[in-house]
């Protein structure tokens, strides 16, 4: 029988062990890109998303590209719809099979991309928690050299 006790910052087992960690969890990646077409600088990431479903992960992406939709050109609202209403069912096959997607756009001299990748999710530190993992407490920092001058 496990009957976790709090221990400090950390929930312990009677016996003094950490309880079971929560298995691997499949989920998607979801990430949004820009990239200026005119200048010579890399991509830049707007916002990510991890999702643990096919349709969150395409939800995110759709709920994007209706906010953005008004405000886009007319060649890219239109790409932005076609998506929508052809697309999105081609992404959403596509990611239960476990196959990578990307949606773009282009408005003016911008494009933007939005990716979602399978993914498994580790139970290593939740990003909701307020507490730490355990193992953190575990790390001892090495003694650093100052500078002589």
């Amino acid at each position: 029988m496990i009957r976790s006790v709090k221990s400090g910052t950390s929930t312990l087992t009677e016996d003094g062990q950490q309880p079971p960690r929560q298995a691997v969890r499949y989920g998607y990646w979801c990430e949004c890109w820009t990239e200026d077409l005119t200048e010579q600088r890399g991509r830049a990431l707007l916002a990510s998303f991890d999702a643990y479903s096919a349709s969150q992960a395409d939800r995110w992406v759709a709920v994007a590209l209706r906010t953005i939709s008004p405000a886009l050109d007319a060649d890219a609202s239109d790409e932005a719809w076609e998506w929508l209403y052809e697309g999105r069912i081609e992404t959403r096959r596509a990611l239960l099979r476990a196959e990578p997607c990307k949606v773009s756009v282009t408005h003016a001299r911008t494009r933007i991309t939005w990716t979602i990748r399978p993914v498994l999710f580790l139970p290593l530190a939740c990003r909701q928690d307020t507490e730490l993992p355990a193992c953190a407490y575990r790390f001892k920092a090495h003694a650093t050299v100052s500078d002589p001058s």
